[in-house]
């Protein structure tokens, strides 16, 4: 008679683990840097952001796509994972300043003030997964990092037809993360145009962007100046932080626990969330 070897499933949440969870869907599913913004300028943001001029957009999108490719080459050299503890507030502090020039100097100052505090967020953002046990040698850890500044975008806004939920944008950004893993692990970043990483990173600036605008939306009230474009950069990087966490501990939970039971209680949270907001 064969003898059956039985794998053991993954054990089931615990209450600790549905309470990580449960912070992590309110940041994933409710959390938007446009209420904080809103609530920093003292009006809706979203009106702001329709007095951007058409060349600062276009300035900002460039400048986006210019920060995720410096991020990129960041996250896959291993610059952004460091040893010993984090500090938030260094990381915090850096960004605070960068903003504070920007604000000063205005939309000029974008292709060089955004790669910077993308950078900054972006090495916060890998304190944050070292933390939550992820490899820090392996591709998918960094490509995980940059998935962060889609995950932060603003939801149903973006005009990138990405549903809402946080899985949902997820299984979007599945394809193109793991076509760009496979040619990192394969040949290093010797090509930075290579059109794995070129649709990964458009993929990515689609969502990032949005927040971007914003930001620069913010940082133009004249009102502000330097104060407010260290204020604005402080509720930026705030915002990543805070979606940096909930999406490593999604994905701690999901190789303590399984993808499919972390994935069925995050939806039943969600729903819950919902109805209570509601």
């Amino acid at each position: 008679m064969l003898e059956t070897t039985l794998i053991p499933p993954h054990p089931a949440l615990g209450a600790a683990d549905r309470a990580e969870l449960t912070r992590a869907v309110d940041a994933l599913e409710h959390v938007s840097l446009a209420v904080r913004l809103a609530g920093l300028i003292g009006r809706p943001i979203d009106i702001v952001t329709h007095l951007v001029p058409e060349r600062a957009r276009a300035l900002a999108a460039r400048a986006t796509t210019m920060a995720l490719r410096a991020a990129l080459h960041v996250a896959i050299k291993g610059a952004a994972a460091r040893k010993g503890p984090a500090s938030n507030a260094r990381h915090r502090v850096i960004a605070m300043a960068a903003g504070a020039a920007g604000g000063a100097l205005g939309f000029a100052s974008l292709p060089v003030e955004l790669p910077a505090s993308t950078i900054v967020m972006l090495r916060a953002i890998a304190d944050i997964a070292r933390e939550n046990g992820e490899d820090m040698r392996a591709p998918e850890t960094a490509l995980a990092c940059l998935e962060v500044f889609a995950l932060g975008g603003q939801r149903g806004e973006s005009g990138d037809n990405l549903d809402s939920s946080y899985f949902a944008a997820r299984a979007v950004l599945a394809r193109s993360v793991s076509e760009a893993a496979r040619y990192i692990a394969q040949k290093g970043l010797v090509d930075e145009a290579a059109p794995a990483l070129v649709r990964l990173v458009a993929l990515i600036a689609q969502r990032f962007g949005v927040v971007v605008t914003q930001k620069v939306a913010a940082q133009s009230i004249p009102i502000l100046g330097a104060l407010g474009g260290a204020a604005v950069n402080y509720a930026f990087i705030d915002h990543f932080q805070s979606i940096a966490r909930a999406h490593f501990t999604v994905r701690r939970l999901e190789r303590l626990r399984g993808p499919e039971i972390v994935r069925s209680e995050y939806e039943a949270l969600r729903m819950k969330q919902a109805k209570t907001r509601g």
